[in-house]
């Protein structure tokens, strides 16, 4: 090849190179990051079979043997004719269109059949040599593939036409412009290729594919057209750039080392360093321009989302209240997507509850079942799902229609997971963006922060909940624990007071006997000696020597009378049942009383009965006839305690300090079991006999003293006696 023609060659070989790269990046990043799903197999052989077309273009032009560029030329087309039936079917994937599959079977058939022809005549016959570069000759059926492959590039921007305009959701009509400027333009330039391969001397338009290509990646790494990933890296991006700036560099060095070095101008040596210094300046100013082209293209927004994202995670962590976690989720996201509707789905249980701003509706059983569904899809997938993306999930028929209608009510095209320890919490379901944008890598990074950082907001104000509704249940129960403990003292209270009537009224019964007897006695004494008195009075004169002994029997009768008087104050003393406890009660003559009243019991007993009163002793306030049962208890139990009724009891009254008054019972008697010492004070507990004693006694003495504000102590040896000692203070002190 003379030097002219391979400088012509290298100017040509530009724009297929970079398309070559392009293409081939797209290539894999669909096969390595799009998995296996059929659409992005097919787009990635339309990109596969584009690179091989400008490899191809770019090879031709600069191999300098003919024979050998036009091999390279046939074995290219070889698997270039199957771009039809690729085209077809990667369209038909692409928009779901099912009822013209049968389109692609002669396609197929149509391109196998041209296998036979490519490596022949017919197809290809040589090369036009043109001022701009080497090109294929076309052969007789050449024609015929070139008609075929307008006819498909024809039906299948038609369609893609149609659909986008037809599209009604922002999402899918964006994913067919993209696609619709990407590759149906490509193939469109790639068609008029045709036309230099025919004969027309023009330059071949296909070599320009590179630039819907570009358009095209520019939508799948921004826009996640073929769902190849949730969150597309921004290394991915710097790879498919950096390898055009690779191709431009190397494209430099070649033509450097066409025009130059071929051409035999200068030195060599200072050619090449002035070929490295070039380099060199070119590089890090290339590269950091594109990055800055990668951020203001990709990543825009991602700083402020930064920023926001800050401010939210500060205001979520603060709340503890559901209401205003999901007012502000809510704000926050329509604030800073500018999506028309926003809307919160929390699962409380077996129901869903639907928030929209500050509206709450509950779903139905139907709609449940439809949220159930998409959970269960979010939960295997994690990550956000789109509208578009349920049109291709490997679902069922019914499945599918069931997801559409649940994105059709809730108006939405993305759904975000709510993460949570165990399932998701619920979902946030988007609308499309005011702007009619798509949502990008960085949307949906922000988006799924703020979902991670609300569950787990909503998760502590849930527990924050049930802790407070805890500490309500909790409050309530005590409060009716307190008031029917209340109700219980209360009670007590009231039975107490019914047992101290009930005992004092039982012990006053069991001592009416005795006292009616000593009543009896004196009574009937007086009344005899009164009769005596009136008879002699009324029968004679009263002589002198009657006179004396009259009046000494009308004094003992006054005598005797007095005692019964004094007996049946001592009675109605004790027999009082008022509750008061401000009486001046002088405590020895509340034990004369209560020995007046137990007289009857030890009177024909061998005890000694030794009183040790301290004539200072002042009064004490409280009930008389409360105290007058305590120290019948307590006297009594030493009658009853004494070994065949012998013995004695000594009652002491003393004042130990300045405001106590103690009473001192000390017996002779049989004693108390020291392991009976501790029940003394229980009700219904005793040591008596069967019939002897109710248990009782000592409960009220204690309950009684407790009420005074004092204290009762019982210090007994078995054998030896008992010693109970009732401490008063002079004052009541209110509790």
């Amino acid at each position: 090849m003379v030097p002219n023609a391979l400088q012509a060659a290298s100017a040509y070989v530009i724009p297929p190179i970079l398309g070559f790269i392009v293409l081939l990046g797209l290539a894999l990043i669909s096969l390595l990051r799009g998995g296996r799903k059929r659409t992005n197999i097919l787009f990635a052989g339309i990109c596969f079979l584009g690179a091989l077309l400008n490899a191809d273009m770019a090879l031709v032009s600069i191999l300098p043997d003919e024979r050998i560029a036009l091999r390279v030329d046939r074995t290219v087309h070889f698997f270039f004719v199957f771009s039809v039936p690729v085209y077809i079917q990667f369209v038909h994937e692409f928009l779901g269109i099912r009822s013209r599959r049968w389109l692609e079977i002669p396609a197929w058939l149509f391109s196998i059949a041209f296998l036979t022809i490519v490596p022949t005549d017919l197809y290809f016959i040589g090369f036009h040599h043109y001022s701009f570069g080497r090109i294929a000759r076309a052969g007789v059926l050449f024609h015929l593939f070139s008609a075929t492959v307008a006819f498909t590039v024809i039906y299948c921007l038609a369609i893609l036409y149609r659909a986008m305009k037809e599209s009604v959701d922002n999402h899918q009509r964006n994913r067919i412009k993209y696609i619709f400027g990407g590759i149906g333009f490509s193939a469109l330039l790639f068609a008029f290729s045709i036309l230099p391969v025919s004969g027309v001397p023009v330059y071949p338009l296909g070599n320009f594919s590179f630039i819907p290509a570009v358009f095209l990646a520019f939508g799948v790494l921004k826009y996640d057209l073929l769902d190849i990933g949730a969150l597309i890296r921004r290394g991915t991006v710097y790879f498919l750039l950096t390898g055009i700036l690779t191709g431009l560099y190397i494209l430099i060095i070649f033509l450097f080392h066409t025009f130059f070095f071929t051409a035999g101008s200068g030195d060599s040596l200072v050619l090449s360093l002035v070929l490295a210094l070039i380099i060199v300046l070119l590089f890090t100013p290339l590269r950091e321009w594109v990055q800055s082209l990668i951020d203001r293209l990709f990543f825009r927004g991602r700083y402020d989302y930064r920023e926001l994202l800050r401010e939210i995670s500060g205001r979520l962590a603060s709340l503890l209240s559901l209401p205003q976690i999901r007012e502000l989720l809510i704000g926050a996201i329509t604030d800073a997507m500018l999506v028309e509707r926003v809307t919160l789905i929390l699962a409380e249980g077996s129901v869903f509850h639907l928030y929209n701003g500050k509206q709450k509706e509950e779903t139905g059983e139907v709609l449940s079942e439809e949220v159930f569904l998409l959970i269960r899809i979010l939960e295997l997938e994690k990550r956000p799902l789109s509208r578009a993306t349920v049109e291709r999930f490997q679902v069922d028929e019914a499945d599918r229609k069931i997801l559409n209608r649940i994105f059709e009510y809730l108006g939405a095209v993305l759904v975000i997971p709510l993460p949570a320890r165990e399932g998701l919490a619920g979902l946030i379901a988007l609308g499309q963006k005011r702007s009619g944008e798509l949502f990008v890598d960085e949307d949906l990074e922000l988006l799924t922060t703020m979902a991670n950082q609300a569950a787990t907001a909503i998760e502590n104000a849930r527990s924050y909940e049930a802790l407070a509704a805890l500490n309500r249940d909790l409050e309530r129960k005590v409060e009716k624990r307190t008031a029917a403990l209340r109700e219980a003292l209360v009670e007590k209270e009231r039975t107490q007071k019914q047992l101290i009537r009930s005992e004092s009224l039982a012990a006053i019964g069991q001592l009416v006997a005795g006292t009616a007897h000593e009543l009896n006695n004196p009574i009937a004494g007086a009344m005899s000696l009164v009769e005596t008195c009136v008879e002699n009075i009324a029968g004679c004169e009263i002589q002198a020597d009657k006179r004396d002994e009259i009046l000494e029997d009308l004094r003992f009768s006054i005598g005797e009378l007095r005692r019964s008087a004094a007996i049946i104050r001592s009675l109605l003393d004790l027999s009082r049942q008022t509750q008061t406890y401000v009486e001046k009660v002088n405590m020895n003559l509340a034990v004369d009383d209560a020995l007046r009243v137990l007289y009857n019991q030890y009177k024909n007993l061998a005890v000694e009965i030794v009183r040790e009163y301290d004539d200072a002793l002042p009064a004490v306030d409280g009930n008389f006839a409360n105290l007058g049962q305590v120290l019948i208890n307590i006297i009594r139990n030493a009658l009853q305690a004494l070994p065949e009724g012998k013995g004695r009891i000594t009652l002491t009254t003393r004042q130990p300090s300045a405001d106590i008054i103690a009473v001192e019972c000390r017996d002779t008697g049989i004693g108390i079991p020291e392991d009976s010492m501790k029940d003394i004070f229980k009700p219904f507990f005793t040591t008596k006999t069967v019939g002897r004693g109710t248990g009782l006694g000592l409960y009220l003495s204690h309950e009684i003293i407790r009420r005074h504000n004092g204290q009762i102590h019982v210090a007994s040896e078995e054998g030896r006696g008992t010693v109970v000692i009732v401490e008063l203070p002079c004052r009541r002190r209110e509790a």
